[in-house]
């Protein structure tokens, strides 16, 4: 038995040898977070020191900011090195036996798309912040831009002269595969920016000292970007902190469209500027606005009818 052995050498060496040649690189990075999450939790202490109470209040500590479902994949890829241990005698215990998995628990239904009124609380609330987190809330609540379009935001993206957003690339967020295409050839657009967003724009690359073209204008301090799951969680934070409903952050783009519409925007300009392939998907997509429209013309033409009848 090895005395100094850590669960973190044991687990980083035991995928490496065994996972890495075998699975796709895609796979691999979740071996390679579950390792993160190893040296986070379980620090310096020894491997075969660790006891089956020390190993559920790991996965406790971890199971309040997760999911049930990936506290439980993050429990199976240790098990796997666990026993592997076990049976080459490097340890003598299984301390994954019986583990009890639990998540965090589900939270408030998030609603698809905001209200108006919410949706300006959400701005007005981001656009005064200088967190990198409340910049790509911010973002994509004024320009229906996708998650992964935000993140590939560079730069040289950014026409303050002509008051644009270029859009021509993603951001891997999954796998941290680096820039990506953007979803579809529809998507490679210019979208139309006002000044105070540009002006947010601008402040936030001052205060970053973002100069170099290539250098992406969402990341933070650290020089770091988001996954999904962390910018959802803030996102979450964030609207209870304003007392408005929790909202994806796909609801977003949602509701910077919808509003659009409602406000009478062209569905054809709208459809553009969401980058969708064609008018087809935006109607089907914002079919419940659409008919909210219809409600509210019908309306406006009765009222004429009866006006013109009256007079």
């Amino acid at each position: 038995m090895t005395t100094n052995l850590t669960l973190d050498n044991y687990f980083f060496e035991w995928m490496e040898t065994f996972k890495k040649p075998a699975i796709s690189s895609v796979t691999y990075v979740k071996y390679q977070n579950t390792h993160q999450h190893i040296k986070k939790y379980f620090g310096d202490i020894k491997f075969n020191k660790v006891t089956r109470q020390n190993y559920q209040t790991v996965l406790n500590r971890f199971a309040k900011t997760h999911a049930k479902r990936t506290t439980s994949g993050f429990h199976k890829q240790i098990r796997a090195a666990v026993i592997d241990a076990l049976e080459e005698g490097i340890i003598d215990t299984d301390f994954t036996r019986k583990a009890i998995i639990t998540g965090r628990e589900k939270v408030k239904e998030k609603v698809m798309f905001h209200s108006y009124s919410e949706w300006q609380a959400l701005i007005r609330a981001t656009k005064i912040s200088t967190n990198s987190y409340d910049f790509i809330i911010y973002l994509s609540a004024m320009t229906g831009l996708r998650f992964a379009e935000v993140l590939g935001l560079t730069v040289e993206d950014i026409s303050f002269k002509n008051k644009l957003i270029i859009v021509n690339k993603t951001w891997d967020y999954k796998y941290h595969t680096g820039f990506k295409p953007t979803k579809n050839s529809s998507s490679v657009r210019t979208i139309d920016v006002d000044t105070k967003t540009l002006h947010v724009i601008k402040n936030m690359m001052r205060i970053r000292k973002f100069k170099k073209p290539q250098q992406k204008i969402c990341e933070n301090e650290d020089g770091r970007l988001p996954v999904s799951a962390t910018i959802n969680r803030h996102l979450e934070k964030l609207c209870t902190k304003l007392n408005i409903s929790p909202i994806s952050f796909h609801g977003l783009r949602h509701t910077h469209a919808s509003i659009l519409l409602f406000k009478d925007v062209n569905i054809l300009s709208v459809s553009r500027r969401l980058g969708h392939k064609d008018v087809t998907t935006t109607q089907s997509v914002y079919l419940h606005i659409i008919k909210e429209m219809e409600e509210r013309e019908t309306k406006l033409i009765m009222r004429i009818m009866m006006k013109a009848l009256s007079e």
